[in-house]
């Protein structure tokens, strides 16, 4: 059988540096619980202002894991 099966899980990353970090912030923590994550999409970007200064960035995304054939 030559396809694949592809699960996807939505996850919260992050920064206060940056959308880069909070991004990959959430692969490196995921793929500590999570085998075979190939890929993710971005479907927001937020995040907090204190001051009229961004405090934090939040990206919610979701990751696609390959199942075991």
């Amino acid at each position: 059988m030559s396809g694949k099966v592809y699960r996807l899980t939505t996850v919260v990353g992050t920064s206060d540096d940056s959308v880069g970090d909070a991004i990959r912030t959430a692969v490196k923590t995921a793929s500590g619980s999570i085998r075979n994550l190939d890929w993710f999409v971005v479907d927001e970007i937020r995040g907090s202002i204190k001051d009229g200064d961004v405090t934090e960035f939040q990206v919610t995304m979701n990751l696609g894991f390959r199942y075991d054939n």
